[in-house]
C-alpha cells in the first residue's frame, strides 16, 4: 500500500513539473506553482491563456511576444508582479491593465515600445516600479504617466530619448529614483524636475548634452541640491556642444560660457496667392543656437490662434528640431485664406514672421499666374516707382536750374548798359543807329558794354581814322564827348 502512495505521488509530481504537459489549471508549456505561473523562454508568441485567475506573479520574459492586447490580462484581477522583459512587444494597447489594480512591479523592458502614452497605464494606482529600459522610446511627451501616483521607481535608461517635455513626469509625487541615462538627451528643463518632490537618486549620464543656456540651471542645480541626489560618477555630465566646450564636464564650465543665439526667421515672399484647388508649400527657415523649433501658426479672429501642422518634402517626416519646416496645404479652399505666422523658438528666444495667404476665386488659369506674378513682384515694382519718382525729381531740379540761370542772366543784362549794333559794312557806325535793335532781317549785332572803356588810353602822338575805324569793327565805339576831341584833333590835322 505504501508503494502505491509513493507511486502516486512520483507520477503528480512529474506531470507537475513536466513541459509541454498541461493541466487544466495551467496553460501548455508554463509551469504552475504557488499563484506562479512561468512561462519564460519558451517561444510564446501572446500571453496565454487559462491562467487561473488567482494568479499573482507571471513570468513571460524571453519569448516573442509581439503585443499586449485588452482581453489578455482581464481576468487576472490578483497580479501583483508582470515580467514581460525581452520580449518583441511593439504596442500596448491602451486599457490593457485596466483591472489590474493590485499590480506592483511591471517588467516592459527590452521590448520595441517607442510611443509611451497616458492611457497605457491607466489602471495601475498601486504600480510602484516600472521597468521600460532598453527599448526604442524617443520622446516622452506631457502628462505621460498620469496616475501612477505611487510609483517609487522609473526605469527609462538606454533608449532614445531625446525630448522631456516639461509635463511629462507629473503626478509622480512618490518617486524616488529616475534613471534617464544612456539616451540622446541634449537638454532638460527644470520644470521637468520640478513635480519630483520625493527624488532621492537620479541618474542622467551618458546622454549627448549641449551646454549652452538652457543648462545654466542645472550647473547650479548640481553645486547646490544635486549634491545630495548625485553621486560623483553622476555629478560628471559631459558636453557634446559646442565644440569648443566638447568632451568637459559640465561643472567644469564656466556659467558665462553657456550662451545661446536667438532664432532668425527667413521666409519669402512675405504675401502668397494661389488658385482655388491648388496646392500650396510654404517653407519656412530659423536660424541660431541651437537650432531653433519651427511651428507654424492660422491667425484667427479674436486673437486666437490655431496651430498648423508641419511637413518636410514627401516621405520625410517633419522634425521641429531641425530649424526648418514646410507648410503644404492640398486642394486650397476659401476657409485658407488669411494671416500665417512662422514662429521659431529656442532657449535664446522667440521670433515670429507673417505672412499673408490670398485665395483667387477666378477659374483663369492666367489670371490666377498674374495675381501670383503680380504678388510675387511687388519688391519689383516698388523699386521701378521709387526709380521713376527720382527721376522726376532730377528733371525738376534741372529745370529750377536752367530757369534760374536764365533768370540771373537777364539781370546782368539790366545791370550793364548793353548796346546792339547792326553789323553794317557799309562805313562807320552812325549815331542813329545806336536806337536800332535787330531788324526783322535778323541782322547779327555787336554787344558794346558802355561801362568798359571803347579806346586804350591815347599815346603822346595823334590817332588817326584808320584805328579809329579798326576799333569800331571790333565791337568798340567812342563815346559822344570822345568823339568831339576827335574830331578837333582830326581839324587840326588838316589844317
Amino acid at each position: 500500500m505504501a508503494v502505491m502512495l509513493v507511486l502516486l505521488l512520483s507520477t503528480l509530481l512529474v506531470s507537475i513539473h513536466t513541459p509541454g504537459r498541461a493541466s487544466p489549471s495551467c496553460p501548455v508549456s508554463c509551469r504552475c506553482y504557488s499563484l506562479t505561473v512561468e512561462c519564460g523562454s519558451t517561444a510564446l508568441r501572446d500571453i496565454p491563456k487559462h491562467v487561473p485567475p488567482s494568479t499573482q506573479t507571471i513570468f513571460l520574459q524571453d519569448n516573442v511576444i509581439g503585443q499586449i492586447r485588452r482581453q489578455d490580462l482581464i481576468l487576472l484581477r490578483h497580479l501583483h508582479y508582470l515580467y514581460l522583459q525581452n520580449n518583441t512587444i511593439s504596442a500596448v494597447e491602451p486599457g490593457s491593465f485596466q483591472n489590474q489594480g493590485q499590480l506592483l512591479e511591471l517588467a516592459l523592458n527590452g521590448n520595441r515600445i517607442h510611443l509611451v502614452t497616458a492611457d497605457m497605464f491607466h489602471g495601475l494606482e498601486h504600480l510602484r516600479i516600472l521597468y521600460l529600459a532598453g527599448n526604442d522610446i524617443t520622446r516622452l511627451l506631457d502628462y505621460t504617466f498620469r496616475g501612477l501616483q505611487r510609483l517609487q521607481e522609473l526605469h527609462l535608461q538606454h533608449n532614445s530619448i531625446d525630448m522631456l517635455a516639461d509635463q511629462a513626469l507629473a503626478g509622480l509625487t512618490s518617486l524616488a529614483l529616475l534613471d534617464l541615462s544612456r539616451n540622446n538627451l541634449h537638454t532638460i528643463g527644470p520644470a521637468s524636475l520640478r513635480p519630483l518632490v520625493s527624488l532621492q537618486v537620479l541618474r542622467i549620464t551618458d546622454n549627448p548634452w549641449r551646454c549652452d543656456c538652457a543648462l545654466h540651471w542645472l550647473r547650479s542645480w548640481i553645486d547646490e541640491a544635486g549634491q545630495r541626489l548625485l553621486s560623483s560618477a553622476e555629478r560628471r555630465l559631459v558636453c557634446t556642444e559646442p565644440p569648443r566646450l566638447s568632451h568637459l564636464s559640465l561643472v567644469e564650465v564656466p556659467l558665462n560660457s553657456l550662451v545661446c543665439i536667438p532664432p532668425l526667421v527667413q521666409l519669402e515672399p512675405r504675401r502668397l496667392a494661389v488658385r482655388l484647388g491648388e496646392s500650396l508649400r510654404v517653407s519656412c527657415h530659423a536660424s541660431g543656437y541651437p537650432r531653433p523649433q519651427v511651428g507654424i501658426l492660422k491667425q484667427v479672429v479674436g486673437g486666437a490662434q490655431g496651430r498648423v501642422s508641419l511637413q518636410k518634402t514627401e516621405g520625410e517626416r517633419f522634425d521641429p528640431d531641425t530649424g526648418s519646416g514646410m507648410l503644404f496645404l492640398s486642394n486650397v479652399t476659401v476657409a485658407h485664406a488669411g494671416f500665417y505666422e512662422c514662429e521659431a523658438w529656442n532657449a535664446g528666444g522667440v521670433a515670429r514672421v507673417t505672412f499673408q495667404l490670398a485665395i483667387n476665386s477666378s477659374t483663369s488659369s492666367s489670371s490666377s499666374s498674374s495675381s501670383i506674378w503680380a504678388s510675387c513682384r511687388e519688391p519689383l515694382y516698388t523699386a521701378i516707382a521709387v526709380g521713376i519718382s527720382l527721376l522726376a525729381l532730377t528733371a525738376l531740379l534741372l529745370v529750377a536750374m536752367i530757369y534760374s540761370r536764365h533768370h540771373h542772366r537777364e539781370k546782368e543784362a539790366d545791370g550793364e548798359s548793353i548796346l546792339y549794333v547792326n553789323d553794317y559794312s557799309d562805313g562807320p557806325t552812325t549815331f542813329a543807329q545806336l536806337e536800332e535793335y535787330r531788324d526783322e532781317r535778323g541782322h547779327e549785332m555787336y554787344v558794346l558794354n558802355r561801362a568798359k572803356p571803347v579806346l586804350p588810353p591815347a599815346p603822346p602822338t595823334a590817332v588817326t581814322t584808320t584805328n579809329l575805324g579798326s576799333g569800331c569793327r571790333m565791337g568798340r565805339f567812342p563815346s559822344r564827348s570822345e568823339q568831339v576831341h576827335m574830331n578837333e584833333a582830326e581839324l587840326l590835322l588838316n589844317y
